[in-house]
């Protein structure tokens, strides 16, 4: 093998057995697995120019690397966030059981009900509670990646937590079997019109969030409250089955069973249901056609 192959092929061997934990790095901060992709992307061309030999922690410094390109991506797209139509909720991502199954951690950080706490934390404290509650990097390396001070992330991270804490849900997530089980029987109330049947699943409070960025019909603003949630459910899958061609799929999309609609090659929408306590809670909507482009593409994921 020539001698000057010899670096790049080294890149691109670190580079490729960490690709799972960057890209869920990425994926934590932005809400995005296609702009997580583009990142990694751009990570990887800056990486190549790296010497090696300056290198003393491969992991630490990738993770330091992907976060700061991230953080450009999320304040470069906020004023795109403020022009958006609607709710904007993250882009779902299609996982592989396994991957979760051994790793709670990991499995909460990527709920949707997470990343839309995550959503309401500034870029800073987002990537700072990611390195560091979701994948325990030093205060050290958490300050490299975001250019602050070890004290002043220290005081983020603080902040960071008091604040996602105060946004999570008191009660534990439904486990693998009870999930299955629940979505099942939604699956048949709803399939059947059952208003009864769906009432006696959902929370009282229940909550039905679209996202469509206003280029395809959804509702503009949250639905609350169990019996007009299961009203719209019965509209919805009524109209469903009167659509030619349109089936529906049961996936995991971010540790939460996940409803895909689609007609032929195109998914309509993914439809993701949040269950805590024996109820459903939250149904999260994803409708904009952009976010749904690599939806069907499974991801790996991984905190190590």
């Amino acid at each position: 093998m020539p001698e000057h192959s010899r670096p790049n092929d080294d890149h691109a061997e670190r580079f490729t057995a960490l690709r799972p934990l960057l890209f869920t790095i990425v994926y934590e901060i932005l809400g995005s697995a296609t702009d997580a992709d583009d990142v990694l992307q751009d990570s990887y061309l800056r990486w190549a120019e790296v010497d090696l030999a300056a290198v003393r922690d491969t992991k630490s410094y990738l993770a330091r690397l992907v976060t700061r390109q991230a953080l450009n991506a999320l304040r470069a797209g906020a004023r795109r966030r403020e022009d958006y139509i609607g709710p904007w909720l993250p882009e779902p991502l299609l996982v592989d059981d396994h991957d979760l199954s051994a790793d709670v951690v990991l499995a909460e950080s990527v709920s949707m009900a997470m990343l839309v706490v995550l959503e309401t934390l500034t870029p800073n404290e987002r990537a700072v509670f990611v390195l560091r509650e979701v994948f325990g990097f030093s205060h050290h390396d958490v300050a490299g990646a975001v250019g602050q001070s070890v004290g002043t992330v220290r005081q983020i991270a603080h902040r960071a937590r008091e604040h996602v804490q105060a946004r999570r849900k008191r009660f534990e997530p439904a486990d693998a079997a009870t999930a299955v089980r629940i979505t099942e029987q939604f699956m048949t109330a709803a399939t059947t019109g059952h208003l009864e049947g769906l009432l006696a699943l959902l929370a009282p409070d229940a909550t039905w969030t679209a996202d469509s960025g206003g280029k395809t019909t959804a509702t503009r603003r949250p639905v609350v409250g169990a019996e007009r949630v299961a009203a719209l459910l019965v509209n919805l899958f009524r109209r469903g089955q009167e659509t030619p061609d349109l089936r529906v799929a049961i996936v995991n999309c971010n540790n939460t069973p996940a409803l895909v609609a689609s007609r032929g090659e195109h998914v309509e929408g993914v439809f993701l249901i949040e269950i805590v306590d024996q109820k459903i809670t939250d149904f999260y909507v994803i409708r904009n056609p952009d976010k749904l482009l690599a939806v069907m593409a499974p991801r790996q994921i991984s905190r190590v």
